[in-house]
């Protein structure tokens, strides 16, 4: 019984022994935020690090298309140049107002976009118009109030006609000219450019793997189609504005 009593007694002082030694150390170890902290945090971090979306990068000669610098006055009289978007996801298109045929259809689905994200500080809207002699930043204003358009982020702008038109047929490739035979005296291009949180014109594939470069901005999401059978895009774009205010 002796013996058995001393074996606890020094199993018991080794226990007694190995806390007071080691058990300050480990303690010193986690409040200095050692291996096991750093270990929890990178592993968090992980789990919350962005990813980079399967959009596709629209190449000009190999290289990724990236808007050009540009700077306008926008319906509040205020100086808007590419600068402003950086860090913000953000979409593209060349309108007027008077525009008797597509605009106000792109308009309503550029609103309806805008809705759902308007919890978002980093979406916003690039609108061009293609006749900077009559839309001023009144009548651009007036406009913006007409449809809705709420979003600081949503800038209407006007400037000189020259520099806008090559913006639109050079700088993003979406078709804006006088025409003096079509409604409204102009023609333009129906579609809607996604722009990156860096600048760079981003798009889904199509099925063949080739970028789809625009998104169709006229058939709404409620159509579905319209009377060609043309097939509405704004929900694919909503979704891949979504992909990029992840990246």
């Amino acid at each position: 019984m002796k013996k058995t009593n001393y074996s606890y007694i020094g199993i018991a002082f080794v226990l007694l022994v190995f806390g007071i030694i080691f058990i300050p150390r480990i303690v010193d170890r986690i409040s200095n935020e050692d291996i096991i902290r750093n270990e929890s945090r990178s592993d968090f971090a992980n789990q919350n690090k962005s990813e980079s979306s399967d959009l596709a990068y629209i190449e000009i000669n190999g290289n990724a298309k990236k808007v050009p610098d540009f700077s306008f006055t926008n319906q509040l009289g205020q100086t808007v140049t590419n600068k402003h978007y950086e860090g913000k996801v953000y979409l593209v298109e060349f309108f007027f107002t008077t525009c008797p045929t597509i605009c106000p259809r792109m308009s309503k689905n550029l609103v309806q976009i805008q809705n759902v994200f308007k919890d978002f500080e980093d979406f916003g809207v690039a609108s061009f118009t293609i006749n900077p002699d009559y839309d001023t930043p009144e009548v651009l204003k007036a406009y913006a109030d007409e449809y809705g358009m709420t979003n600081p982020n949503w800038h209407l702008m006007t400037g000189e006609k020259e520099a806008i038109y090559k913006l639109s047929n050079e700088g993003f490739n979406l078709y804006s000219a006088e025409e003096s035979e079509a409604p409204g005296g102009f023609e333009h291009s129906g579609n809607f450019a996604l722009i990156d949180k860096n600048g760079f014109i981003r798009s889904r594939k199509d099925a063949y793997g080739n970028p789809i470069i625009y998104y169709r901005g006229i058939v709404s999401e409620e159509e579905k189609v319209d009377d060609d059978g043309v097939e509405e895009e704004i929900s694919a774009l909503k979704e891949d504005i979504k992909k990029l205010l992840n990246e």
